[in-house]
């Protein structure tokens, strides 16, 4: 479902980003950049942009960087975070968001007082109306402060299965970019906070502005989903099962339905239906295609086969329900990602 921008009081939306100890020194001040890019470029946009943005429709973003007791902490790099204000001191809040961090000697996200105390003011500013948002390790924090029980989320995508143990109400979904429900957003990658950025620019002030921002910026708003970077098959390792559907759906027949797949691994459709939602929070029909578009990203890498080719070996019998399916989960046509996939191989200064 379509969001339609928060309905603001004012044309001033005032937007809080948390430090903690390790935060991404980058992400802290990039967030607070590109909200300050965004007015700059309302209130004095380059020829031919922004005509259709009435002064009346603007939203300005005001933003605070806040940390629990006003003390600015160490970065992941050991400088210090610049802080505006503890949050005690901090007035209203529209939006408030949680941007990356370094992760612990475990390579996980760590539990610190720091990181309850911004989970704990989270959750009361959620339940004040605020907007909240998770970039990267900071989706960990928002998971702590219970946000994510029963909702839609994403992480980074290498760290899917941690993000699943620590938070096994959460509904993760694997590989996507940016989602949102119930007025909590998480995007995934240490570079995400540009998604997140955009998407509650979007949110907020509507996809004019956001476009704008993005524009000025020289960022796109289409967020590519991550699944297109992680390994092929990489969710899948997890569970035996997994591995044992995808197995069978690589070597299946074209038409291969939920039924027949249910069959061949011994299990009653509503089983495996059950087993999918706990491991994948993907449906049998939604498994079977992310699989074969997965097998269909590393033909397309590999030089000489037609996209028709592609989408039979895939188990599509007809082209356009590959394309479709295609974009759906990619954000691109097939033609485009063969062409990303090779550009990413180049040399540089190569064409």
């Amino acid at each position: 479902m379509q969001n339609s921008p928060i309905d603001m009081p004012t044309r001033t939306v005032n937007v809080a980003v948390i430090a903690v100890e390790g935060s991404l020194l980058s992400a802290i001040a990039g967030l607070s950049d590109l909200f300050w890019i965004t007015n700059q470029a309302l209130r004095a946009p380059p020829e031919g942009t922004a005509a259709g943005l009435p002064a009346e429709t603007q939203h300005y973003f005001k933003t605070t960087i806040v940390s629990a007791d006003g003390v600015s902490p160490h970065a992941a790099q050991g400088r210090r975070i610049p802080v505006d204000c503890s949050f005690d001191k901090l007035g209203p809040c529209d939006i408030a968001l949680v941007a990356g961090m370094a992760l612990g000697p475990d390579r996980l996200p760590p539990v610190s007082d720091s990181i309850e105390k911004a989970a704990e003011w989270l959750l009361t500013r959620h339940k004040q109306g605020a907007l909240i948002g998770g970039a990267c390790a900071g989706t960990f924090i928002v998971g702590e402060a219970g946000l994510l029980d029963g909702r839609r989320c994403t992480t980074t995508w290498w760290l899917h299965h941690a993000f699943k143990r620590r938070f096994p109400k959460a509904r993760p979904v694997w590989g996507t970019a940016v989602e949102e429900q119930d007025r909590v957003i998480t995007t995934g990658g240490p570079l995400s906070w540009i998604d997140l950025a955009l998407h509650v620019i979007k949110r907020t002030a509507g996809p004019e502005t956001a476009k704008l921002a993005a524009d000025v910026s020289v960022a796109d708003t289409l967020s590519i989903p991550q699944m297109i970077y992680a390994p092929r098959g990489y969710v899948n390792a997890a569970d035996p099962l997994l591995l044992q559907a995808e197995e069978i759906i690589r070597h299946a027949s074209p038409g291969m339905t939920a039924e027949a797949l249910a069959s061949a691994l011994n299990l009653s459709e509503r089983t495996l239906h059950r087993r999918l939602k706990e491991l994948t929070n993907e449906s049998p029909k939604g498994f079977m295609t992310r699989v074969r578009i997965e097998m269909a990203c590393v033909l397309l890498e590999t030089p000489g086969a037609s996209v028709k080719q592609v989408a039979q070996q895939c188990g599509y019998g007809d082209e356009t329900a590959f394309r479709r399916a295609f974009i759906q989960l990619t954000g691109m046509t097939p033609a485009d990602y063969r062409r990303w996939a090779v550009g990413r191989r180049l040399p540089i200064g190569a064409t």
